[in-house]
């Protein structure tokens, strides 16, 4: 009788331990909101690797993956490849969309197949950027001062909608003496870097918000002919059935909205020397606290 009692009580006690067991294991796979990560699901977003999209798409994956245990990806293409891949469905979307002007050719082509989400940043601009020191102040004088800038214009990738711009306003302008020069945003960085460093004349595409403009003393050049436009937004734009499929998400992508000053601060975290763009952006979101339960409640 007494052998029976004691191998009962260690009975209970394996099955108590067990239980605990079973209940940390479940605790330890779930986020903060109760969702086990492989509920979760995984998140695909597109950009293209400008400083301005490069700091918003990071900031979107901290608080996505950090604050709601998402797994999510980024995938850095050129904006035609970006625009495509979020209408055939293959990225759930993007922040990154400036409209109305310079990513109007890809909305048109890709209107109906995709959802537009409304602007996540107000006031951005685009245009042909010097130095304070160039003595020029106007697109119409470029063609007469062509020698004074090597005959180059200094550009970014070649897909991107302020290059297409670009190339019109050259030729509404008949700036025919100068060269587009494709390249990258960290190219064209540098080159204007080391221009300003030697007192050099030198004009690139630019665009608003960019550390750039934080670092050194710029200044549009005016455009008459209003071909680069006027203020511009940044939208977030997502592929069909996303809402159905992953409402979380999309409700966080349809929230998302901050400012040129918050951009600003996180681009010029990341162009401090050594620092990664999504640790950055995990700092960030925890400094924005605020802002960012607004983006998630």
């Amino acid at each position: 009788m007494k052998k029976q009692v004691i191998l009962k009580m260690l009975f209970l006690t394996v099955l108590a331990l067990a239980l605990v067991v079973a209940g940390c294991s479940a605790d330890q796979g779930k986020t903060p909101q109760g969702d086990t990560q492989e509920e979760k699901g995984k998140v695909e977003l597109a950009y293209v690797e400008w400083s301005s999209e490069v700091a918003s798409t990071n900031v979107v994956k901290a608080v996505l993956q950090e604050k709601l245990g998402y797994e999510v990806e980024i995938m850095p293409v050129s904006a035609a490849a970006m625009w495509q891949a979020v209408a055939a469905g293959e990225t759930d979307g993007l922040v990154a969309a400036w409209l109305p002007s310079t990513h109007a050719a890809y909305m048109d082509e890709v209107k109906d197949e995709v959802e537009d989400l409304g602007p996540n940043l107000d006031g951005t601009k685009i245009g042909l950027v010097v130095p304070e020191y160039v003595t020029i102040s106007s697109v119409e004088e470029l063609n007469d001062n062509a020698d004074k800038f090597d005959g180059k214009i200094i550009g970014i990738d070649p897909g991107a909608g302020l290059m297409s711009a670009t190339e019109k306003a050259m030729t509404e302008y008949g700036i025919d003496n100068m060269k587009l020069v494709e390249g990258s945003g960290a190219t064209m960085t540098a080159v204007l870097a080391d221009s300003i460093k030697n007192n050099e004349w030198v004009v690139v595409t630019g665009w608003t918000p960019h550390w750039k403009f934080a670092s050194y003393d710029l200044k549009y050049l005016e455009d008459p002919k209003g071909i680069f436009g006027g203020d511009e937004q940044i939208h977030t734009i997502v592929r069909k059935g996303l809402k159905e499929d992953k409402p979380e998400v999309y409700k966080v992508l349809d929230n998302f909205n901050w400012t040129a000053d918050d951009m600003a601060e996180l681009m010029v975290w990341n162009e401090e020397e050594g620092t990664d763009p999504y640790e950055n952006a995990k700092r960030w979101i925890e400094e924005n606290e605020d802002k960012v339960n607004e983006w998630i409640k």
